[in-house]
């Protein structure tokens, strides 16, 4: 429970520094002010899903957020999207980096510690697809 936990929080300190970027500026941006919002907006969602329900579900969310968040990032700092070039400066750039490697890391930890990722679980559902496919 300790590393779901840990892994709601790193999607919500995700979520509320993008919801506070937003608000510093963000909003103005055709593309990235909607993503911004809808960034806080799932983080809440999610965080509220890892506490509330135990399944895999909301395990696969958190690590997909925090992969795609910190992938999105990771290109505007490199390439550029949607015409922002960004930087690796700010304590606010760091805490959402940090908290989304850690929404990554502890969600897939929470996956394997509850089950839903052990090699009989796999085997299972390797069984049931050969099941299914016949």
């Amino acid at each position: 429970m300790i590393v779901r936990l840990l892994t709601a929080a790193a999607v919500l300190v995700s979520g509320a520094v993008h919801l506070k970027l937003w608000f510093d500026g963000f909003r103005d941006q055709d593309i990235v002010g909607p993503a911004f919002m809808v960034n806080a907006v799932a983080g809440l969602v999610i965080a509220v899903l890892l506490l509330r329900w135990r399944h895999w579900v909301p395990l696969f969310l958190a690590v997909g957020f925090g992969a795609s968040t910190l992938g999105a990032f990771v290109v505007a700092t490199t390439a550029g999207l949607f015409g922002l070039h960004e930087h690796w400066v700010g304590i606010y750039v760091w805490a959402a980096a940090v908290s989304e490697a850690v929404a990554i890391i502890a969600g897939v930890a929470a996956g394997v510690q509850e089950g839903w990722l052990s090699r009989d679980q796999l085997q299972q559902a390797r069984a049931l697809r050969r099941t299914h496919v016949r």
